[in-house]
């Protein structure tokens, strides 16, 4: 009998306590994520917007001193994917997880491969990335994402330097 305080109190505490959960892998910031990858995939830039926040801040391959608009990122995503006849995402590596950090904001980490295919050359490439992405109120406020992208500027500066060496072949001489 002298247990039974302890035992009610013990009850009480598991009852009490807050069962916020901070980590899943199913919820509606993780299915915009997916939106906005099909959404690149598919060429339908305009997409994005709904689910980005006015004055949303991207850093992608970039510090926090250097934010970017989601329009910016629009055009830049553009004319990156200009030398490229095909490019995806590996939906097979994929991986979401959302979680809630001590501060109670709401972050989506997205792990994957983007697989792209050069239109000059057929050269392929496959490239991990990852992003993590702040929502609040159901729009994103801020998103950081990081690859390495230099196989493929290394192989547009090789296709450009080809390209010049060939045209000064072919110039006339004498000129210039």
């Amino acid at each position: 009998m002298k247990s039974y305080p302890l035992i009610c109190s013990v009850i009480l505490l598991l009852f009490a306590c807050e069962g916020k959960q901070r980590y899943t892998q199913q919820s509606a910031e993780i299915e915009a994520i997916k939106s906005i990858i099909s959404s690149y995939e598919s060429g339908d830039f305009e997409a994005y917007l709904p689910h980005y926040a006015e004055g949303a801040q991207i850093f992608f391959n970039a510090t926090e001193d250097n934010p970017a608009t989601i329009q910016e990122i629009i055009a830049q995503q553009k004319l990156e994917l200009e030398a490229f006849s095909s490019y995806s995402f590996d939906r097979e590596q994929d991986y979401l997880e959302m979680v809630t950090d001590d501060k109670g904001e709401i972050w989506v980490n997205y792990w994957g491969v983007w697989k792209g295919t050069m239109a000059a050359n057929g050269k392929t490439f496959e490239t991990p990335i990852h992003m993590t992405t702040q929502f609040v109120d159901g729009k994103i406020v801020k998103s950081h994402g990081y690859w390495d992208n230099a196989p493929i500027r290394i192989a547009i500066m090789e296709l450009q330097a080809a390209a010049a060496a060939e045209a000064a072949l072919e110039k006339p001489d004498g000129e210039e």
